[in-house]
């Protein structure tokens, strides 16, 4: 994200902690699609809809049902979103020069060393997040019951070792690269080429709103691979499956297309997710919130 709204000789320097303030903000809001495109990347064939499946939640579940696992999708935005937002920012200031702040070729090494750490910090809050999204998807005896993050985090600590809490790391490595590049560099992109090229003004929020689709749309793209993957090595009952024998079982039984399974969730979920993660910062940013002077 462009860390400037108006021209200076001297880049504004905003709080790191914008993006997962931004991230908590805008998973509170999408978690029901969040948690449908969950469900919907590991279910049996035959395939059900976004709507079905959300018609499935409220039906076995109730309304509650389409906020299972939110205490671990905050911590994971507390952890994930906030890092690689933050690292970016900080890298982006201190390592880019200013005359190239707007230039891909600086921008994606920067995203991907970020999205790289976002993806190891956040990496057990994630395992956690699917386990408690997915667990009433299990039959009754195979349910985790996890009462919450915390408690779920201690439980697999406890019942399955620390390291546990690292499965599936490298889908998810690749994922918070992928995503940090194709979102952050898309959005500072797109931002940038909307005000020089088309005259918008890079302070409004229709300017903010159409970059923000449009880098939501290629980071679900992008995304979808290592999405799925990372989805179903973590919540595989079979602890010690490789990353690769879940994906040649899934490339046998479903074909290569099983990679994006679900990305019209993953896009109706991370569309409006993208839209107000950057909103969410754009508005911290123009009010300085926390920040003195």
């Amino acid at each position: 994200m462009s860390g400037k709204v108006a021209m200076t000789d001297t880049p504004i320097k905003y709080p790191w902690w914008y993006g997962g303030a931004g991230g908590i903000f805008a998973c509170i809001v999408t978690h029901p699609l969040d948690l449908a495109k969950v469900r919907l990347q590991t279910a049996s064939p035959p395939k059900p809809t976004l709507l079905n499946m959300i018609r499935r939640i409220l039906q076995q579940e109730g309304p509650r049902g389409l906020y299972a696992g939110l205490s671990a999708s905050v911590l994971r935005q507390c952890t994930y979103t906030t890092a690689r937002f933050g690292c970016y920012d900080i890298i982006k200031e201190n390592l880019i020069p200013q005359s190239e702040i707007n230039n891909s070729l600086y921008l994606l090494p920067c995203s991907m060393l970020s999205g790289a750490i976002g993806g190891f910090v956040g990496n057990p809050a994630d395992v956690v997040n699917i386990r408690m999204q997915n667990d009433s998807a299990h039959d009754p005896h195979l349910r985790r019951g996890y009462r919450n993050a915390f408690d779920g985090l201690n439980s697999i600590v406890r019942e399955e070792g620390f390291y546990k809490l690292f499965t599936g790391l490298a889908p998810n490595l690749i994922r918070g690269v992928l995503m940090t590049a194709s979102q952050v560099v898309s959005y500072d992109v797109f931002k940038h080429q909307l005000a020089t090229k088309f005259g918008m003004d890079p302070a409004e929020k229709k300017t903010h709103f159409a970059a923000s689709l449009l880098a939501g749309l290629v980071a679900t793209t992008v995304c979808s691979p290592a999405d799925v993957m990372k989805t179903r090595i973590m919540n595989a009952q079979q602890h010690h499956e490789s990353a690769v024998r879940v994906l040649w079982r899934s490339v046998q039984t479903e074909g290569v297309l099983f990679m994006f399974r679900g990305w019209l969730p993953s896009f109706a979920r991370l569309g409006p997710n993208t839209i107000l993660i950057f909103l969410a910062v754009e508005q911290l940013r123009k009010y300085r919130v926390g920040m003195s002077g």
